[in-house]
């Protein structure tokens, strides 16, 4: 089947074989002028040409009903987004921890007061799988409307072997489902100590158990350390991770979240995919994380939803350090639209939209990479046909409707969704 997408507005096209960094995440070379058409032939981009070009050779085709014709009425097209950190599978509620935090209470005394992440976890187990995929291929669908295209989620409310691998077999199902974004699933299983065990015996219980029988089942494709004061120390981290490279497994860390806890040191050494929060990891390591190939990816939502300030997302560009950013969707930060979080950064951090949108879509691509091999991120010939027609004519409109959709319609892997044309 092929799709003709013409009369297209300008296109963000990010076709670049590397991630972007500095000024060229913000360089107009990106953009395609008006007129442009797109050709999808089944799930792949096959080339960008002149929309009269595309008229003249494929309108014919249509009664054949081999080719779709769609006419984009100048609207602006830009990369389906990616959102390479998030949390979407999971139960239960703790939107009562507002009010604590409002009160002044940290995010450990919370934790010691019997919420965070280890209520989530008791609420989570109570779920069927059937419960646990109904909610999370609600969230997705919520996702895909604001134009995410792609999703890395975890698990990490399970903390027990049979926990853990039905949160990530839910996530596989939600991959397979043919409606909802494409999922990159890793193991979080050192996302909390569980409150049967110490520090210790939990990540000898990690190690020995969880570790094997995730590797062994093939449902996840990385796996992921909380590695903060007061949850995995350096140590702890350390040994986990390595284990988990022995097992075939990608590597990715949260880190220095609440302070700089020495996770940006780690994640140079051991050359992780990326390392994500990175709120308050000091700039010697964050050089050390560059020099190692490894990507920051920061999670702008999260510190919205705690009341935190920002990180300096300009000051990543002028010094040309790798960056992504995710939604970060949990508990404590229900928010499911990309556009939103680039909205933080345009119209709160002064940061410029095409930079913004490179970090979620082309940079994410090369630490969240598409199950089919694919490029993606990008809108270029022999990538996965993922894209967004926005609602304007303009492609900075995609950050600055915080309050809804900024999507006319969403190609997903060749296959029109969310299709208002």
């Amino acid at each position: 089947m092929r799709t003709v997408l013409f009369n297209c507005g300008p296109i963000v096209s990010f076709d670049s074989n590397a991630p972007l960094v500095g000024q060229d995440m913000l360089d107009d070379k990106w953009v395609i002028d008006d007129g442009k058409a797109i050709i999808i032939e089944d799930n792949q981009i096959i080339e960008i040409v002149d929309s009269q070009s595309a008229l003249d050779d494929y309108s014919s085709h249509t009664n054949n009903s081999d080719t779709t014709m769609l006419d984009a009425n100048g609207k602006a097209v830009i990369p389906g987004l990616i959102d390479s950190h998030t949390h979407i599978v999971w139960g239960g509620d703790r939107s009562r921890e507002v009010r604590l935090r409002l009160q002044g209470k940290s995010y450990s005394d919370i934790a010691a007061m019997g919420g965070g992440i280890n209520s989530t976890v008791s609420m989570t187990r109570t779920l069927t799988q059937e419960q646990l995929f109904h909610t999370a291929k609600r969230r997705a669908l919520t996702a895909l409307s604001n134009g995410t295209t792609f999703i890395e989620t975890k698990s990490g409310y399970g903390l027990t072997v049979e926990s853990e691998m039905k949160l990530l077999s839910v996530a596989k199902l939600l991959d397979q489902d043919k409606h909802t974004p494409g999922i990159d699933s890793t193991w979080l299983g050192a996302h909390a100590i569980p409150d049967s065990h110490s520090l210790e015996s939990y990540t000898e219980e990690i190690i020995s158990k969880q570790l094997p029988e995730i590797a062994k089942s093939g449902l996840a494709r990385s796996a992921d350390v909380f590695c903060e004061p007061g949850w995995f120390g350096i140590e702890e981290s350390k040994m986990i991770l390595q284990e988990a490279r022995k097992h075939g497994l990608s590597l990715r860390m949260h880190i220095d979240e609440f302070c700089d806890g020495g996770g940006g040191q780690l994640a140079a050494e051991l050359k992780v995919d990326t390392a994500d929060h990175a709120h308050y990891t000091n700039n010697e390591s964050r050089e050390k994380m560059r020099a190692a190939g490894v990507n920051t990816g920061f999670l702008p939502g999260t510190p919205y939803s705690m009341g935190a300030n920002w990180p300096n997302f300009n000051e990543m560009i002028e010094s040309q350090l790798p960056w992504t950013i995710a939604t970060d969707f949990n508990p404590n930060n229900q928010i499911l639209s990309l556009p939103f979080i680039g909205s933080c950064l345009v119209q709160r951090c002064n940061v410029d939209p095409l930079a913004a949108l490179a970090a979620c879509t082309i940079n994410a691509g090369f630490t969240t990479p598409h199950n089919s091999g694919l490029r993606h991120g990008v809108i270029a010939p022999g990538a996965i046909a993922n894209l967004n027609i926005l609602q304007s004519n303009q492609w900075e409109s995609w950050c600055l409707t915080p309050g809804h959709t900024p999507v006319d319609s969403t190609i997903m892997e060749g296959a029109f969704v969310n299709n208002e044309l």
